[in-house]
Order: C-alpha cells, then structure tokens, then sequence
C-alpha cells in the first residue's frame, strides 16, 4: 500500500486544553479522525480483543464495564463506562501514573468520527515531551485503524520498522509539530512547544535527542 504522510496527518484534527482535575493542572489532549466505514465495523474493530492486535496491540482482561484490562508491553487499567456504539472511558496507567482516556464515536455523512481525549496531570513528563507524548502514540494507532478498516485482514505493520523508516519519520514529525501548533494554540510558548516536539520526534523514531 503506497503511503502518503501528508495525506494522513491532515486526516487527524488536534487540540490541546489546559484544565484542573482533581484541584490539580491538568491537561486534556484531544484528536478526531473519521474512518470511511459503518459504526458497527469500527466498534467492532476497537472493542473486539480478536481484532484490536491486527491494528494497535494484544490486549487482555475483561473488556466491559469494570473490567481490568492489559496492553502488552503497555498501560493497564479500569474500564468506567462504555455505551454500545457511542462512547467508552478508561484509565491509564502507566510507569506509576495514573491517567483517563474517553472515546467518542459518531455517525456522519463521510463515515464514522472517532473523538478520544487523554487527560493526564501535568509533570515533567509534559514539560519535556508536551501534549506530542501520547498524541504522537495515539495518531500511530489512528493510523493503524485507518490501515485496518482499508484491509481488516492485513497484519499489523511492524511498528519499529515503521518508526525507522523515511516514511514513519516523515509521519511521526509532521504528527509532533502538529501538536505543537496545537499546543501554542492553547497558550503554550511557541519555543517551549517546538523543543518538546523535537524531543518527542527523536523518542518515537530513536534519533538522538536534539541538543538545547
């Protein structure tokens, strides 16, 4: 399948807001994608544990409300809420923080959007790697989905391989100075944004971190 970066990351629409949670600074990143599909292939593809590994990762656990569930080689966590063909919440955790991701999922005339926000405590996690941390991981499996529901009976491409190649680099930077446009559209200082995506740019891809 020939691949257009250009073409995908204009697919993903971004925003970044700055809230409090808990009485603490929060922030809640967002990105929307609309998939060319009925909403019961694409729930079924994000919610099947037999489908989920062709385009994101093995997860195991109980997939329903309560449920603990597992992403190999990733986050755990809780499942809060989950309404059939609308919407689903959960928590993150991950290297000892704790935090929630919401998914909404709505017919159009194109096909199906998805909405998922990410809110997370602000650390110095962000502060290095600003709202590109998880945006950047997140568009990735956009992409993935994107990949799927096109061939749904395609393997999953090698992540690893991927994020090396001229094309994976050539994504993930065109995803990391999106989010940084995101980020000083929320009020960020535009150089603080551009080294957290160039910080970001070289963790995804392996590259040597860039020198201040």
């Amino acid at each position: 399948m020939e691949f257009n970066a250009e073409m995908h990351l204009a697919e993903t629409e971004r925003s970044v807001a700055f809230l409090e949670r808990d009485g603490q600074p929060a922030s809640a990143v967002t990105l929307a994608r609309t998939y060319v599909t009925t909403i019961d292939d694409l729930w079924d593809a994000v919610t099947n544990a037999e489908r989920i590994p062709r385009w994101f990762a093995p997860v195991s656990g109980e997939l329903a409300p309560g449920g603990h569930y597992q992403v190999e080689g990733n986050a755990s966590g809780r499942i809060t809420d989950c309404e059939r063909l609308s919407r689903f919440a959960l928590t993150w955790e991950f290297a000892g923080d704790l935090s929630w991701v919401e998914a909404h999922f709505t017919e159009e005339s194109t096909g199906v959007r998805v909405t998922l926000t990410h809110t997370a405590m602000i650390s110095p996690h962000w502060d290095t790697y600003g709202p590109g941390a998880v945006g950047v991981g997140w568009e990735m499996g956009f992409l993935g989905l994107a990949f799927h529901i096109v061939q749904p009976d395609a393997p999953r491409p090698d992540e690893e391989a991927f994020a090396t190649s001229r094309d994976g680099r050539a994504f993930i930077a065109g995803s990391s100075d999106g989010w940084a446009q995101a980020a000083v559209a929320a009020g960020t200082d535009a150089t603080v944004a551009g080294g957290a995506a160039r910080r970001t740019t070289a963790f995804y891809t392996g590259e040597p971190e860039p020198a201040e």
